[in-house]
C-alpha cells in the first residue's frame, strides 16, 4: 500500500479565528485544505443579539447547521421577496448563490453554526458585505440612492463592519413574518435533527436531507451521521459528489482509496474536518467510547452511495469466487445485503 501526499483532514476549530465584535469565524477552503476541491467550510460563533451583516457569496451557495443557539436569517430572492425564519439547534438553512442575506443570534444563549458552501475555492473573508459595498460608493451617489442627505451618509461605516453587535430582538421587531401569503411561506428553513433517521441496528443512525426534502437546496445535500462505538459505516464511495465532514462528537478514523494503491489513513476528533473525493472509496470507524456524530455536506443536490455489501451482495457467487481466487464456502461469508453501518 502507497500512502498519497495529499491529507484528508484539517482541524479546523484550532486555526486562529477572525473576530469581530461579538463573533468569530474561522473557515477552510481549497487553499488551506487542498484535498477539499468542490466544498469549503465554515465554523461560525456569535454572541446574543450579534450578527453576521448583510452580505452575499458571488461563487458559492450557501448551506447550514445550527449546533448551538437560537438564530434569525433574512434573505431575499431576486424577484423582492425577503423570507425571516427563526431556527434553533439541529435545523438547517440554503441560500442560492448570490441572495443577499443576514445571520443573527437572538436567544439568550451564544450560537454556533456550521456553514458549507458548494465551491472549494470558495472564501469567506471575500465575500460582498453591504457597508463595504455602501463605504465605497461616492457619498453623492449613497444619499440619492438611500434617499437621506450628505450629512446622514457621513453616519454610516467608513469600511466593513462583517460582525456587529445589537440587541436581542423581540416579537415586536420582526423576529418572523407574519403572512397569509402563502407563496411567502418560508423555502428555506428544514428541521433536520428532528427528521426520524433511518436505523442500523447495533451500527448507528443517518439523518438525511437532500433536494427531495428541501427544494431549494439544488447544489447540496446534507447528513447527520451517528455510529456507535465501534461501528463502522462500511466502505462505500458516491458516484455524484464530493464528501465534506465536521467532527461534531466523539473520535474516528477514516481511510480514502485513491486507486493505483494509494490509501489515506487518518484520526479524527470533535473540531475536526475531513473530506472525500467524488468516486474515492472510503470508511469511517468510531474509534472512541462514546457516540460519533458527523455532519456531512456533499456538492449535489441528490444523494447517490454505492457500498461495499451492497455490491457484493448483488454479484453472482461464481464470480466472487474466480474475482477475490477464493472457495464457495469464504463467499458465502459475504454480506447478503447492503449494510451501510456496521456494528
Amino acid at each position: 500500500m502507497e500512502k498519497a501526499s495529499l491529507s484528508f483532514k484539517y482541524q479546523l476549530e484550532k486555526k486562529e479565528p477572525r473576530t469581530g465584535p461579538g463573533g468569530i469565524t474561522r473557515g477552510a477552503s481549497v487553499r488551506e485544505f487542498p484535498a477539499s476541491a468542490g466544498l469549503a467550510g465554515v465554523s461560525m460563533r456569535l454572541e446574543p443579539g450579534a450578527m453576521r451583516e448583510l452580505h452575499w457569496h458571488a461563487n458559492a451557495a450557501e448551506w447550514a447547521y445550527v449546533v448551538e443557539g437560537n438564530m434569525r436569517t433574512t434573505v431575499v430572492h431576486p424577484d423582492g421577496k425577503t423570507y425571516v425564519d427563526l431556527f434553533q439547534p439541529g435545523d438547517v438553512w440554503y441560500f442560492p448563490r448570490g441572495y443577499g442575506h443576514a445571520l443573527q443570534c437572538v436567544g439568550p444563549q451564544p450560537c454556533h453554526f456550521i456553514l458549507i458552501f458548494d465551491n472549494g475555492d470558495f472564501s469567506e473573508d471575500h465575500t460582498f458585505s453591504v457597508t463595504d459595498f455602501i463605504s465605497c460608493v461616492p457619498a453623492a451617489i449613497v444619499a440619492q440612492n438611500l434617499g437621506i442627505t450628505a450629512g446622514e451618509v457621513a453616519q454610516l461605516p467608513k469600511g466593513e463592519v462583517y460582525f456587529a453587535n445589537s440587541v436581542i430582538p423581540d416579537v415586536r421587531s420582526g423576529i418572523a413574518l407574519e403572512t397569509t401569503d402563502a407563496t411567502l411561506i418560508s423555502q428555506h428553513r428544514y428541521p433536520l435533527e428532528a427528521q426520524q433517521p433511518k436505523l442500523f441496528p447495533g451500527g448507528g443512525t443517518q439523518k438525511l436531507v437532500t433536494q427531495k426534502e428541501f427544494p431549494i437546496a439544488r447544489t447540496i445535500t446534507g447528513s447527520i451521521l451517528e455510529i456507535a462505538p465501534g461501528g463502522l459505516r462500511e466502505l462505500h464511495w458516491h458516484p455524484n459528489g464530493d464528501e465534506w465532514q465536521y467532527y461534531l462528537q466523539g473520535t474516528a478514523e477514516m481511510g480514502v482509496f485513491l486507486a493505483e494503491h494509494q490509501f489515506v489513513v487518518d484520526q479524527f476528533e470533535k473540531g475536526d474536518i475531513g473530506y472525500a473525493p467524488m468516486g474515492a472509496g472510503h470508511y469511517i470507524k468510531n474509534t472512541g467510547t462514546d457516540t460519533l456524530k458527523i455532519l456531512i455536506g456533499f456538492n449535489s443536490g441528490q444523494y447517490e452511495a454505492i457500498d461495499l455489501s451492497m455490491w457484493l451482495s448483488g454479484n453472482p457467487k461464481d464470480l466472487l469466487q474466480g474475482n477475490f481466487k477464493v472457495d464457495a464456502a469464504l463467499v458465502d461469508k459475504f454480506p447478503g445485503h447492503d449494510r451501510v453501518i456496521i456494528p
